[in-house]
């Protein structure tokens, strides 16, 4: 692997796509990339990897259907339907396959493309995220109630972002980064974040991750609460073709909390899958 220093963020300029019904943040030029955010984020909370992939690669963030300037989907909010706008983006960047890098939720939603897009689908970076809901014994009715509740009294997701953000993350997150996560959550609406949660405890791939022939990356944070190594591991473990990575000192925002380490690693994975020719 390349020493992560050569990825050190360099401010580039990045260009935001509004006119589709799916909208996106995209730098650079090359082999795409598209980076899925997880429950609390948007296109903007990835600018460390826009800016540090995107001298090797065309690199695209999406707001997901519903999120930021992306309009909801026409029906209800499920995985495949998000695996189906996955491709819809891909059409909408004129590519045939992509790179897909997701974080937590986002990472979910990678598994389901994968799954269902596979001819779309180069290879997968899968971060903090795992193989289904509740593999801690979570019932989806109790994490459901507690993340519904401040919206039930009337809170907007960006009135508690910077706690939430502090909350998940590992001790040396940047006050840079966690203003930076803030500023994404508050591009979710109420009415957004309530589809999204009602759809991420649905979550269950066990028994199918097999079936997924794109090379995957798996890395988890040292320091998670919300999605351990253990599932990361057992994520790498159900795929067909993985590596996994732990990042010491790190919690559950990899992108923000350790964007040299996530983008030397991305990189890496991306070049051996080029140099391998992709699957299929």
């Amino acid at each position: 692997m390349v020493p992560s220093a050569t990825f050190g963020v360099v401010a580039v300029s990045a260009t935001d796509i509004d006119q589709g019904p799916i909208a996106w943040r995209e730098a650079g030029k090359g082999e795409a990339v598209v980076l899925l955010h997880g429950l609390g984020g948007s296109r903007t909370a990835w600018r460390s990897q826009l800016d540090g992939l995107s001298t090797r690669h065309r690199v695209v963030a999406w707001d997901l259907p519903g999120y930021g300037a992306s309009a909801p989907l026409d029906g209800p909010l499920t995985f495949p339907a998000l695996a189906d706008a996955v491709a819809r983006l891909l059409d909408a960047l004129g590519t045939d396959r992509a790179h897909v890098v997701g974080l937590s939720m986002g990472g979910m939603i990678a598994q389901h493309a994968a799954l269902h897009h596979p001819d779309r689908v180069r290879s997968v970076a899968l971060l903090s995220t795992s193989p289904a809901f509740g593999l801690d014994g979570t019932r989806p009715e109790d994490w459901r109630a507690a993340r519904l509740a401040p919206l039930d009294a009337g809170r907007q997701p960006g009135d508690d972002a910077v706690a939430v953000i502090t909350a998940i993350s590992g001790p040396d997150i940047s006050a840079a980064a966690v203003a930076e996560q803030a500023a994404a959550m508050e591009r979710v609406t109420a009415t957004a974040l309530r589809g999204a949660i009602d759809c991420l405890v649905t979550h269950d791939l066990r028994g199918r991750l097999g079936e997924v022939d794109a090379p995957a990356l798996v890395m988890s944070g040292a320091l998670d609460r919300e999605t351990p190594p253990s599932y990361g591991q057992a994520l790498a473990d159900a795929l067909a073709a993985a590596t996994f990575r732990i990042v010491p000192g790190a919690g559950h925002l990899l992108p923000a909390e350790a964007p040299e380490v996530v983008n030397a690693a991305l990189v890496d994975h991306f070049a051996r899958v080029e140099q391998d020719g992709g699957h299929g």
